[in-house]
């Protein structure tokens, strides 16, 4: 009688353990299979970011929206590739450290493509080519790069501008200054603290839209390099860079870029 009770217990533990192991069991699938589609259904969601101080590529309107050339291609790709994007204005050097730490996925902000930049991040193919020019007073005789030697020049920092410039002058140019934005250096070429701006054609070409051909004028120099724009991801992020060229191979192909470019551009 004994023995049967011990057995009888015992049957009724085992019950209870298997019982409750099935119910953890069932948890954790559910668990997993929602953290599933949760990752699925983030995975599809791109947050990219930008320094949106750089018209016509990107600029913030005053109720905080984000505007410009790169943000309706960034739009037009997302589309074609279906996913979609979260946009959000960084700034330049953040949006580096942003993609390295992963907060942000990409980034699309007149990026120039150089082989330094791509030892650290890696770039969708081109959407737009460029070249840097120079912009100097309307009264100014410059008509080169090196005629500015000894002038004041300002750039936006880290960008290709300040490097055609210190690839001339170097490194240590005392009279290169360096800016957070583009916009800040036209700010002080206005007001006659700098001889000239070097930066890309397209922000330039926009600000003597604005500000006329009377008071500035823009001088090309036939040895800068041409460049050309990319996106970045994190370096191995293979399964965006993909969408993000396929849905740019689709706007390319139906007409949507052309239409896009010509908007900001001309044809």
């Amino acid at each position: 009688m004994k023995e049967e009770m011990i057995l009888r217990r015992l049957t009724v533990l085992i019950i209870s353990i298997l019982m409750v192991f099935a119910l953890l069991l069932a948890g954790c699938n559910t668990k997993s299979s929602d953290a599933g589609k949760g990752t699925s259904e983030k995975s599809n969601v791109v947050k990219v970011g930008t320094d949106a101080a750089y018209p016509p590529f990107e600029k913030q309107e005053g109720n905080g929206e984000i505007t410009g050339f790169d943000v309706d291609i960034l739009n037009a790709i997302a589309k074609a590739g279906g996913f979609t994007v979260q946009l959000q204005h960084t700034g330049w050097d953040p949006l580096f450290e942003g993609i390295n730490s992963g907060n942000i996925d990409a980034g699309i902000s007149a990026i120039t493509i150089t082989e330094d930049r791509k030892k650290k991040y890696d770039f969708s193919d081109p959407y737009f080519d460029a070249k840097q020019l120079i912009l100097v007073p309307a009264s100014s005789n410059i008509k080169s790069l090196q005629e500015l030697k000894g002038k004041k020049i300002g750039v936006q920092s880290a960008t290709t501008g300040e490097t055609v410039v210190q690839e001339a002058f170097g490194k240590t140019y005392p009279n290169l200054k360096g800016y957070d934005d583009t916009p800040a250096a036209i700010e002080d070429l206005k007001l006659g603290r700098l001889d000239a701006v070097v930066a890309d054609n397209g922000v330039v070409m926009e600000y003597v839209k604005k500000l006329g051909k009377d008071k500035f004028k823009i001088v090309e120099d036939p040895s800068f390099k041409p460049e050309q724009y990319g996106m970045i991801v994190k370096k191995g992020n293979a399964e965006l860079l993909e969408k993000i060229n396929a849905g740019l191979k689709k706007i390319r192909e139906d007409g949507t870029y052309d239409n896009i470019y010509q908007k900001y551009f001309g044809k």
